[in-house]
């Protein structure tokens, strides 16, 4: 007997179809057959900033669509999705992540130590925001909305010298070779769960949960654990000026022997850049929520909770 076709909610953009493509090729590939429903979002309607729209602007349709039984799976950017569980929902999958750094495109393909002084830069995202002013560079920040094509295209018109986007974004459309600098995470954390996407369906659905899990990579996963525990420690949005990045590392043991471990950095930062607090931590893969909230609370009584404010 042929097997339903799965029906996977996405967002319209070039980004988000061809994200969830990937999951939709995979199942199909496991034998799952699937198709792509495109689902509008309020995020997608609106042209006004995140931060005054609000959290889950990019993923509130579609978790309305999967409890209305519009759609069986929800596949998305990891990093829009509020920190607040969903108790009749479930993330059965983190496929393996794209690379998690924040990438500068730039007018003439300079890094950001070549911009000169006052050269405009594009990101709407506070994080970056902050992070940047933090630099000292002498940057003009100036607010992007808009999807990639839009925002690289305020670039090659000259109505900015250059853009701060996630490189995932652009390693996933085929676009890297416009990427004039992928900035270390010592320079610029990237948000917490950027590059990882949520494939999401309905908790009481046993065997489609068990389907999905297949596509579930371990170290991707403990890594966005640890990453969102920290902004929900810090009670934070994912709107909010706060970095994080994970990673599962190699480290040896008393007696010499390789084992692997869960590597924590994250900061918080006040926008205007006047002060930023940075803070790391290392510990067992399999509790790495637990070291992300350790992180968040050593960070909250370092003063965080002022930048925050």
């Amino acid at each position: 007997m042929t097997p339903p076709v799965l029906r996977i909610g996405t967002r319209g953009s070039l980004l988000a179809t061809t994200q969830a493509g990937h999951v939709a090729q995979a199942l199909t590939d496991a034998g799952h057959p699937a198709e792509l429903v495109i689902i509008k979002t309020q995020g997608d309607k609106s042209a006004a900033p995140v931060t005054e729209i609000g959290v889950g602007v990019f993923t509130t349709e579609l978790r309305v669509a999967l409890r209305n039984d519009e759609i069986d799976v929800a596949v998305h950017s990891y990093k829009d999705l509020p920190t607040a569980p969903e108790p009749d929902l479930v993330i059965a999958a983190v496929p393996p992540r794209e690379d998690a750094r924040d990438a500068l495109v730039s007018n003439g393909n300079r890094v950001l130590g070549a911009l000169p002084v006052g050269a405009t830069v594009g990101t709407s995202a506070p994080r970056r925001v902050a992070q940047l002013r933090a630099l000292g560079l002498g940057l003009e920040i100036r607010p992007l909305r808009g999807n990639l094509d839009s925002r690289l295209g305020k670039v090659a018109n000259g109505e900015l010298d250059a853009v701060v986007v996630a490189r995932a974004g652009l390693a996933r459309i085929g676009r890297t070779e416009v990427i004039a600098e992928a900035f270390d995470p010592v320079v610029l954390l990237p948000a917490p769960a950027q590059g990882a996407l949520a494939v999401e369906c309905r908790a009481d659905d046993a065997q489609l949960v068990s389907t999905l899990a297949t596509l579930d990579d371990p170290s991707s996963r403990a890594a966005v654990d640890a990453e969102r525990a920290v902004l929900a420690a810090l009670e934070a949005g994912c709107t909010a000026p706060v970095g994080a990045y994970a990673e599962v590392v190699e480290s040896l043991d008393d007696d010499g022997r390789i084992f692997l471990e869960l590597s924590l950095r994250a900061a918080v930062a006040a926008v205007d850049g006047s002060d930023v607090i940075r803070s790391s931590a290392v510990g067992p893969i399999e509790q790495a929520a637990q070291v992300g909230r350790a992180l968040a609370a050593e960070m909250l009584e370092s003063g965080a909770a002022s930048l925050l404010a």
